[in-house]
Order: C-alpha cells, then structure tokens, then sequence
C-alpha cells in the first residue's frame, strides 16, 4: 500500500486505500478524498458505512462480533418509535432484545433466530399496513438480529447485515420526515461513542 508521506517522511496510508483494500464502493472511497483514516471516521455522516467497515474485520463469533451486534441493535432502537402498530413495535423490540441478549451470553444463537423470524414476518405487515418509516424501523430491527448469526455463512453477511440496521434506522426517520440527515449523525455520533467506536481497529 503506497499512501503519502508526510513531513518527516513517513509513508502515512490514507483513507481510501484502506476502503480500497475492503472493498468498499466507489461512492465512499470518493468520499474521503486524501483524509487520514481516523478524520475520515470523525467527520463521517453515514451510518451504514462505518458499520460495514468495521464488520469486515470481525471474527464470527469472537467478542468484538459480539460488539459490533450490539451497537447494530443500539441503532435498531433508534428507529422503534417509528412503529405506529402496537405488536409491530412490541415484536420488533422484543428481536433487539434478544439479540442484545445474545451478545451478553444470555440468549442462544436459536432464541435470536426465532425472535427475527417473528420479526421479519411483521416487518412484511407493516410493508402492507403502514408507512415506509414502519416497515423501516421493523427492518432495522430484522437485520441487527441476522448480523448476529449471518457470519455462520459469511462474515461479509454479517457486514452488510450491520451496515442494513444502522442504514434503516436513519431511513426510518428519513421516510417520517423527522429530518434524516440529523438522524444519521445522531446515528454516526452513537457509534462513535467511547463505548463503540471511538477509534476502530480496522483504522490502524
């Protein structure tokens, strides 16, 4: 990886190399520019993307899966208000739930599967029923329980499992018109908490 230098000299990698090496689409390597990693993180307002990228170095199973399952489910939350259907929202909270669950030791890999089950049946009902921020927040929830057992097929499922929470719960708000672009950096800042993200692994 060539990166710059900088003024002393050393090869410093930016940003887009390092969204270059995973993969990432030509929209987010663009994005950048010749940030640094950690200024890229900082001054990020997607969501979705920050969750991808750190998805891409978990190991399935591993206590920093476990973590990333949890700040899926931490965005998961944000969107339940947007459930107007009282067994829609109670369901859908109730797949975080366990999820959460899951990823303290206290719930089995089969409970998260039965509880997004549910979920996703009535995420399709609110597709029917309701509005687009509905069947959003139900999905963010569908999703943050799959990233907790889609890398038993690939880790890149769980990627893009985490990245789909963090993106509809921002939607979710986007769709009720209760200002998404402020949604996804409340959603960017959550991530960047102490207790997430604050400097991720994968930018170092």
């Amino acid at each position: 990886m060539a990166g710059v230098r900088d003024l002393g000299g050393a090869v410093v990698v930016t940003a887009a190399e390092i969204l270059r090496r995973f993969g990432a689409c030509d929209e987010a390597v663009l994005s950048v520019g010749s940030l640094s990693p950690q200024a890229a993180w900082d001054a990020c307002e997607r969501p979705d993307w920050m969750l991808w990228l750190v998805a891409r170095t978990v190991t399935p199973g591993s206590r920093a899966h476990r973590k990333l399952v949890r700040v899926a489910c931490e965005c998961a939350r944000t969107a339940l208000p947007y459930i107007q259907d009282e067994e829609t929202a109670a369901v859908s909270l109730a797949c975080i739930q366990t999820t959460e669950a899951w990823t303290h030791g206290q719930a089995t890999i089969e409970e998260v599967r039965e509880a997004r089950d549910a979920a996703a049946a009535y995420s399709a009902y609110a597709a029917d029923a309701a509005s687009d921020a509905a069947y959003a927040a139900a999905y963010a929830a569908d999703a943050a329980a799959y990233a907790a057992y889609a890398a038993d097929d690939a880790a890149a499922y769980a990627a893009d499992a985490a990245a789909y929470a963090a993106y509809a719960a921002a939607y979710a708000a986007y769709a009720a018109d209760d200002a998404g672009s402020r949604a996804r950096r409340e959603l960017c800042d959550l991530i960047r908490t102490p207790r997430a993200y604050p400097r991720p692994q994968v930018l170092r």
